[in-house]
């Protein structure tokens, strides 16, 4: 794909040939390499389009409904939105809030806003949030007065979101352009607004984390970047305070959270070595070649290495495939004085001379993992243009010969943010390790049945604990394979979900001989008549076919029956990658039945509790169910 080209004159071709919308799932592939400007440009010809017509056309796409609010004109956002969210195969369902709404429409569940449940909602904070209401002559403790009731005004309406709305609320720290600060002439003074101005957005960041429908986006960072913080014209004759560059950057931001609360989320990133993650070729230049620090371009590679070994230490699990001779490969990670990342720090590491696809597609089938999850990253056009073609779900990071830019390049697309970390986030990697040795260990067996006898699977039920809340919330917005519903829910709206009578959430852990694997499932169970419905089953993919999802089964059928219930009942809803669980609860005894909660081609089905349905007997069940579907909240 020729990135210097402007992916809008594609569009426009699709779009005088009516066939935009017909052509949306190539939209994801045009813009996957686009700056935030030329993504902005392509969103102009985008927003144009009607939703329903895509769907109509690939009923399958993912759809978020994203309202924007603001103080100002906050029209000009919808374009760069609406191209950041094609950027990641998504269709944006766009709600604009009128002019200077947000605190009518935040604080009055009965508005327009609630009216549309949106899945996010995006309230653009900008100077003259404060500075339209600052007296004539002012001075700092003015400005600051004004700012501390605004951001006062903020916690509460944030407040009343969280407990009216199932969505995500996004805030941004208020920037403070120097239109402002030099309206004071001293420098004494300039320094007093500046402390009091980040205190303040100190306040609003800290928000994320006692309110958890709350994000709050840093635009600092952005701004450290040269981004213009106003256009001086649109601000005075369109009340448009926020510049295109920076509307352009936060679209981008905000794109990326989108794609996480849409389970989209990447959790793999495989690295080229040569050039890549060293400089050097080591099959020519040999150990002593490699560059990973020492020089001045060595360093450029042991920055880049620690940043991988930071996205590494949070989750993110790593693995290097490289067209190399593996035992050399070995021992530059092993022993090379200059390399900061070492053997274990990947969940496995491929050198040899297959397509380096094939590599990829091998690592997946080792963890269990879609390769729809994967990062790829190299230096090599072709290699890059090979992964694009024989395996287009996978993210694809373009590196060159300059190692300075390495990290920009891999952080620039956020392709790992999440909304916060877990127990298990910071686990990941030694769990997958022990994934691939468990693939490995099963290679020494005759049949599947023989390897589990010996694997040593325990499960372990029990009603969600408070601590649980952020991990099943992940589970809900990560799992894409075994995920019955598809359903997304935010920390909040699992803890409502637990809190209700008659419901509760159940937390499936497991172990085995290779260690603990941590909480890896999730059961949201409510009582119907006299009926108990599984309204969700989720389960990590990293224990798919040990016979878990038997024994959940089993001790829901049996606590259905143990509370003199008649019946358990549940439904699959389609999704674009949980095919694998379309007939999970027919192989258990379910039969199909009438639901209208599984319209839309969804399949409902019902159990009679009149057969039982007894755990695996290779494995060992300990479920204490008491209390599950009383509403105590977690």
């Amino acid at each position: 794909m020729d990135t210097t080209a402007d992916p809008a004159h594609a569009l426009l071709d699709l779009r005088r040939q009516g066939r935009l919308a017909a052509g949306y799932p190539g939209v994801r592939a045009l813009l996957a390499e686009a700056d935030p400007a030329r993504t902005a440009h392509a969103g102009r010809i985008l927003a144009g389009l009607d939703p329903a017509e895509v769907l109509a056309a690939h009923p399958g796409t993912p759809v978020l409904t994203v309202a924007v609010l603001g103080h100002g004109t906050v029209a000009p956002l919808i374009a760069p939105l609406t191209g950041e969210l094609a950027r990641h195969g998504l269709l944006l369902r766009p709600y604009r809030g009128d002019f200077d709404s947000w605190v009518f429409e935040l604080s009055d569940p009965g508005s327009p806003l609630y009216a549309a449940d949106p899945d996010l909602t995006l309230c653009l904070l900008d100077p003259a949030v404060v500075f339209d209401e600052v007296p004539l002559p002012w001075r700092p403790e003015d400005a600051a007065r004004v700012l501390d009731g605004k951001v006062e005004l903020i916690t509460a309406l944030a407040a009343r979101f969280a407990a009216s709305a199932r969505g995500v609320l996004v805030l941004n720290t208020i920037p403070l352009p120097r239109r402002w600060t030099h309206q004071l002439v001293d420098h004494q003074s300039r320094a007093r607004l500046g402390a009091l101005w980040r205190e303040a957005n100190a306040r609003l960041l800290r928000l994320g984390e006692e309110n958890p429908s709350v994000v709050v986006l840093d635009l600092d960072p952005l701004l450290a970047e040269g981004v213009p913080v106003t256009d001086a014209r649109l601000d005075v004759y369109a009340k448009a305070h926020l510049s295109e560059p920076l509307l352009a950057a936060y679209a981008r931001e905000a794109g990326h959270l989108a794609r996480h609360l849409a389970g989209l989320t990447r959790k793999v990133l495989v690295l080229d070595l040569d050039q890549t993650l060293w400089g050097g070729i080591l099959g020519d230049d040999g150990p002593e070649g490699v560059e990973a620090g020492g020089t001045p371009r060595g360093e450029a590679f042991r920055g880049f290495q620690r940043v991988v070994k930071q996205l590494g230490s949070q989750g993110v699990l790593l693995a290097a495939v490289s067209k190399n001779d593996p035992e050399p490969v070995l021992a530059v990670l092993r022993d090379h004085p200059e390399m900061t990342l070492r053997e274990a720090d990947f969940v496995r590491v491929t050198a040899d001379w297959l397509p380096k696809p094939a590599g990829i597609t091998d690592l997946a089938e080792a963890l269990n993992l879609g390769t729809s999850g994967f990062v790829f990253v190299d230096d090599s056009p072709y290699e890059r243009g090979l992964v694009r073609r024989e395996l287009p779900e996978v993210a694809v990071v373009a590196l060159d010969e300059e190692p300075a830019l390495h990290v920009e390049r891999l952080l620039s697309d956020g392709w790992f943010d999440v909304r916060r970390l877990t127990g298990e986030d910071r686990e990941r990697a030694a769990l997958y390790r022990g994934e691939v040795a468990r693939s490995d260990f099963l290679q020494g067996f005759d049949s599947l049945a023989e390897y589990l006898d010996e694997l040593g699977v325990e499960v372990r039920l029990r009603p969600l604990a408070a601590e649980e809340l952020p991990r099943v919330s992940q589970l809900t917005l990560r799992t894409n394979q075994f995920n019955l519903t598809t359903r997304r829910l935010q920390p909040a709206e699992v803890a409502a979900f637990a809190a209700a009578e008659g419901s509760g959430v159940l937390t499936v852990r497991s172990a085995d001989r290779f260690g603990d694997n941590g909480l890896v499932g999730a059961v949201f169970l409510s009582r119907e008549g006299e009926a108990l419905r599984i309204d969700n089953f989720l389960l990590s993919c990293r224990v798919f076919s040990r016979g878990i999802e038997q024994a959940v089964l089993s001790a829901v059928l049996g606590l259905a029956a143990g509370t003199g219930l008649r019946a358990v009942t549940g439904h699959y809803r389609p999704g674009p990658r949980n095919g694998t669980v379309k007939d999970l609860l027919p192989r258990y005894g379910f039969a199909p039945a009438d639901d209208p909660a599984a319209a839309n081609g969804g399949l409902a089905f019902r159990h009679d509790l009149a057969t039982e349905l007894p755990p695996p007997g290779h494995l060992r069940l300990d479920a204490e169910l008491a209390g599950l579907l009383e509403g105590h909240p977690a």
